[in-house]
């Protein structure tokens, strides 16, 4: 299945990520409909196992992907995007060249995404209440929808903005995000000595970045 790339950069218009439905049909008529989603259980059916995970994957923001091409497989439940892939999922950006998604039976995505050499992953995570955006760069990057993670992994560097200005830089040879609870996790490579392959942070006292936040809400509120 071949999905063309819109080229109008003012607007999300294919729901890639509702191609990890049961068939390729399904898939195609989830990439026109991108509102399309999956039918919360009745409030009246008696509880079950996995049913609180079953909520929050319906609960989720809708996923949506451009690409240059789709390819699904029926048989794995998988989807692989190639080409120019940006990925939207609620206020988290993804950049790649390579996105391969799959979609576990409780609903949860989960993605890997690539790029060629001399590239790097690049995903952007915004939090308006607080004027904070999150960026991170590496080789590969691995997205867990159930725990709300995402994991750079090669020359991984995630950077901490609060109204546009830099504050905490981490960076390491993978680099854990969590959106849900705003923490990281940094590792070196195994073996390294040095500072080559080890971890590094670089942070900023937090009145700075509380001063940032206040600058922006005063900007904001003057209009």
């Amino acid at each position: 299945m071949t999905l063309r790339r819109i080229v109008s950069p003012c607007s999300w218009l294919i729901a890639a990520a509702a191609a990890l439905a049961c068939s390729p049909a399904a898939a195609q008529g989830a990439a026109s409909n991108p509102a399309a989603a999956k039918p919360a259980a009745a409030a009246s059916a008696p509880a079950k196992p996995g049913a609180k995970n079953e909520k929050q994957a319906a609960d989720a923001p809708d996923t949506l992907i451009l690409s240059d091409t789709l390819n699904y497989d029926d048989v794995k439940k998988q989807s692989t995007f190639t080409g120019k892939v940006v990925m939207t999922r609620g206020l988290m950006t993804l950049r790649a060249d390579k996105l391969v998604m799959h979609e576990d039976p409780e609903g949860f995505q989960y993605g890997t995404a690539t790029v060629a050499p001399g590239s790097l992953v690049f995903v952007r995570q915004e939090n308006p209440e607080k004027f904070e955006v999150v960026e991170a760069k590496g080789l590969r990057a691995e997205y867990n929808g159930k725990t709300d993670e995402f994991e750079m992994i090669g020359d991984a560097v995630v950077t901490k903005f609060v109204c546009g200005k830099p504050f905490d830089t981490i960076s390491g040879d993978r680099v854990k995000y969590n959106q849900s609870t705003n923490t990281y996790q940094a590792f070196g490579k195994s073996g390294a000595t040095g500072n080559n392959g080890r971890v590094r942070s670089v942070a900023s006292p937090g009145a700075k970045a509380e001063a940032a936040a206040a600058e922006c809400r005063q900007k904001s509120a003057k209009g």
